[in-house]
């Protein structure tokens, strides 16, 4: 009822406030459980069944399809609140139903602590290893242990790479002798080797220098002799060398060291022999002095005279002869000294040994194939190394393809980590030297085929373990590599490999 005055519009105004405060705290409040629960899909009512007119014969009621209970813990949706008043019926509305994915709420950033590294796996063992032992005999012989370390039989390739310019004169049976695509002679036994089983081969070379070492490796292969299993290397030594003759010395007075204690000791007798000469003169000149004083008196006097001037004399020096013939002296013993140290330097350096571009940490290392060379991290073994014919270089899958004419030299090389931590290399610092002083690194997408499509390069080497691998080099031209680079990181020195 409107209030006619100003005291019934106040008390209507107050009234309608307590109200809406009162009204304020039954409100339902939204609980997080229940906003993070989904929410069940809406049932859609079935549709309304026109009703009849009249005289018209009712059809047969048709079954009402049954709705199955909800799931336990699926909450039961609210029943619909009942309305007074006349409400108007029309076709139903299709509802669409919000169906939330059950995976979980992504979880929160996480802290800034950096990721702990994973420690790098060492590979496995492979299933055949090699060893390789030389026999102390007047001609070089060689026994090869090949084992099967597996729980079941093995086919193997076992290849064994001779030294350039020698030939095999015994070979233990199932063993031939043949020639490599772009290497020298090699032995070849295929084996099949039972279950931890052991075989040993033997062979016996002509010595291509008496009393010359020869080294001679050994690999295990795959049946198809593509991948190989382990390897190993060894070095014939003679068994009686002959001494190396002994360098003989000049005679003493061609000696630097020699010259100069000469030199030395008479500067020496020269300074003593001009301080004897001049303490005797001095004492002569003051006898002198003191006889001419008693000839003048006749008898001495208890007083001393009065000191009289004497004549000023000039201080002597010595003679321009020893003066010149001392800075002569001094200038032999510095031009003598200065050239046998430059001629010992000299002397000392390799002028057959290469250097290494970049080499900023540690010695540059050459050698031959087959013996380890080892620069600042890891130990380099260069195996064997074949060569395809020309156009035998195949193209990767997603890699460009090789020129034509190309061809494919594999390196199968063995990498042994002597540090106390794992070490990463990479593919193209790897690399393998033409005539010409032309170089290629290697051919990933090739090497990672020859690996099974392992990527080499991708993990680091293990602290303390060792790998054999093959290493794939695409070159052009009729000549092969003749030296292999092969280092561990951008500023080591490295090894390099002289092919036969």
């Amino acid at each position: 009822m409107p209030a006619s005055t100003r005291h019934h519009r106040a008390l209507a105004v107050f009234v309608h406030c307590l109200g809406i405060l009162a009204a304020v705290p039954a409100l339902p409040a939204a609980a997080p459980e229940a906003a993070a629960a989904p929410r069940p899909a809406a049932v859609t009512p079935p549709p309304a069944v026109p009703r009849p007119a009249a005289g018209t014969p009712s059809p047969s009621p048709s079954p009402s399809p049954t709705v199955p209970p909800p799931a336990a813990g699926t909450p039961r949706p609210a029943a619909p609140t009942p309305t007074t008043g006349p409400t108007a019926v029309g076709p139903p509305v299709p509802v669409a139903a919000r169906v939330t994915s059950a995976e979980p709420t992504p979880p929160s950033a996480p802290p800034a602590v950096a990721t702990p590294t994973r420690a790098v796996v060492p590979a496995p063992p492979p299933p055949v290893t090699v060893a390789v032992a030389p026999e102390s005999s007047p001609a070089p012989r060689y026994r090869i242990h090949v084992r099967n370390v597996g729980n079941s039989p093995v086919d193997t390739t076992v290849r064994q790479e001779l030294p350039s310019g020698s030939s095999a004169t015994a070979i233990s049976a199932g063993g031939r002798s043949s020639r490599s695509g772009g290497s020298t002679a090699e032995v070849t036994w295929r084996l099949r080797l039972p279950a931890h089983s052991s075989t040993t081969l033997g062979t016996a070379l002509t010595a291509t220098a008496p009393g010359q070492p020869l080294t001679a490796p050994a690999c295990a292969f795959t049946s198809d002799g593509s991948r190989p299993y382990d390897c190993a290397t060894a070095t014939w030594q003679a068994a009686a060398a002959a001494p190396a003759a002994k360098a003989t010395e000049g005679p003493p007075w061609r000696r630097y060291p020699v010259l100069l204690a000469g030199l030395g000791i008479l500067l020496l007798i020269s300074a003593v022999v001009a301080r004897v000469w001049r303490r005797r003169r001095g004492g002569r000149v003051t006898a002198a002095a003191l006889a001419d004083g008693s000839a003048e008196g006749g008898r001495g006097t208890i007083y001393p005279r009065p000191a009289t001037p004497s004549p000023s004399r000039r201080r002597r020096t010595p003679p321009v002869w020893l003066l010149v013939g001392a800075a002569v002296v001094v200038l032999a013993g510095v031009i003598g000294t200065a050239g046998w140290t430059a001629t010992r330097q000299v002397s000392s350096i390799d002028t057959q040994k290469q250097p290494t571009s970049g080499a900023w940490r540690g010695t540059g290392v050459a050698g031959p194939m087959g013996v380890p060379l080892r620069e600042s991290a890891f130990e380099f073994t260069v195996y064997r190394m074949t060569c395809g014919a020309a156009g035998s270089a195949a193209t990767a899958p997603g890699a460009s393809a090789p020129p034509p004419g190309a061809r494919s030299c594999q390196a199968t090389v063995g990498v042994r980590n002597l540090t106390g931590s794992e070490q990463p290399w990479h593919g193209q610092l790897q690399r393998a030297y033409l005539p010409g002083n032309r170089w290629v690194s290697t051919d990933e997408s090739a090497t990672r085929a020859a690996n099974l499509g392992r990527d080499v390069f991708a993990n680091p080497v293990a602290a303390g373990s060792r790998v054999v691998l093959p290493l794939v080099f695409t070159v052009d031209g009729r000549d092969p590599p003749r030296q292999l680079e092969l280092r561990s990181g951008v500023f080591s020195a490295g090894v390099r490999v002289q092919m036969p």
